[in-house]
């Protein structure tokens, strides 16, 4: 990805971001994948945020994305991670708790990407969407 440009800024500002559910509970899979895919497709865009690559996986999500450098991470995050559970809870009302409103957990995983290569990160998520896949199968064959 080439240097992006604000009015007077040039920038690349590239990060490899892991978040997960509350208690790392396996309910990525199936229509709620789908939706978790479209939903944080949509928030990105509102932000102008790129997805360079993503995999939402049966318990975790990864995201290599390229934010604007006018948005910190953690407003980022605070915003995606707020927005997708309202928007997710909309669709999916079986999935919220009347005792806990929190879909996702507190934390998340951040790094710069720049230490590795964009090929690596990318490599990577690939893998993780891969053995998802393979373990979504599995749970789902009786």
């Amino acid at each position: 990805m080439d240097n992006r440009s604000l009015t007077h800024t040039k920038w690349k500002c590239q990060y490899h971001i892991v978040f997960i559910p509350k208690y790392r509970k396996k309910t990525l899979y199936g229509q709620v994948r789908n939706d978790v895919r479209e939903i944080i497709s949509t928030l990105c865009k509102y932000k102008d945020v790129e997805i360079i690559a993503g995999a939402v996986c049966i318990d975790d999500v990864h995201l290599s994305v390229a934010i604007p450098p006018k948005i910190s991470i953690l407003s980022f995050m605070g915003y995606l991670k707020g927005k997708s559970t309202l928007m997710l809870y909309d669709r999916h009302p079986e999935l919220q708790s009347k005792w806990n409103k929190a879909f996702w957990a507190r934390g998340y995983y951040v790094e710069t990407v720049g230490n590795i290569t964009d090929e690596a990160v990318q490599k990577y998520i690939k893998e993780q969407e891969e053995e998802s896949r393979k373990e979504d199968i599995r749970s789902t064959d009786f």
